[in-house]
């Protein structure tokens, strides 16, 4: 008997085929088991499991401690990084800001566009614009925070990490580490 594999909040889950192959021909495997009366309480399991997995599994961002801030390097629970960040749902990531380089000339710097990956999924979006403050945040950025109802706090990057180090629950981040 066919069995399937797949990961589900970085778990392997194994399970043999309770659905025959005619039905699932053209199918996604879940709403195949959904079409057949016996399959829909593996669905339901799995579905259980799903929610399960939602609301037990712990937040990075909680555990997260920025160690040391200071012109061109920052250093977050031990690591160093020489490179603007972005932190989304407690996932650090290097901040690409290629999408915004285009605005360069007109600011004199790269600022930050509604063209970057900005992570929105939050309540508050703390964004650091560097040692001095000179990191350019355009106005359509602010515009697409009001419209989201994102909590939009602008600072240097020194203060925004005093914000961050007093309340994490529910904020994003991007951080500038230079000027």
């Amino acid at each position: 008997m066919p069995h399937y594999e797949f990961f589900c909040h970085g778990k392997k889950v194994i399970f043999e085929s309770l659905v025959p192959s005619r039905l699932r021909r053209g199918r996604g495997f879940v709403p195949a088991l959904r079409q057949q009366g016996s399959g829909a309480v593996l669905v339901r399991l799995l579905r259980h499991h799903l929610q399960e997995e939602r609301v037990t599994t712990p937040r990075k961002e909680a555990h997260m401690r920025f160690d040391q801030f200071s012109f061109g390097t920052i250093r977050i629970d031990g690591s160093t990084c020489e490179y603007d960040i972005v932190i989304d749902r407690g996932e650090i990531r290097k901040r690409k800001k290629g999408p915004s380089k285009q605005f360069s000339d007109a600011f004199g710097h790269t600022p930050l566009s509604i063209e970057e990956k900005i992570p929105w999924r939050c309540r508050q979006l703390v964004i650091g614009t560097g040692a001095y403050g000179r990191l350019p945040v355009m106005k359509e950025v602010e515009r697409e925070a009001k419209r989201r109802k994102v909590e939009l706090v602008v600072l240097p990057t020194s203060q925004a990490i005093d914000v961050l180090n007093k309340n994490r629950e529910a904020t994003n981040t991007i951080l500038h580490v230079t000027c």
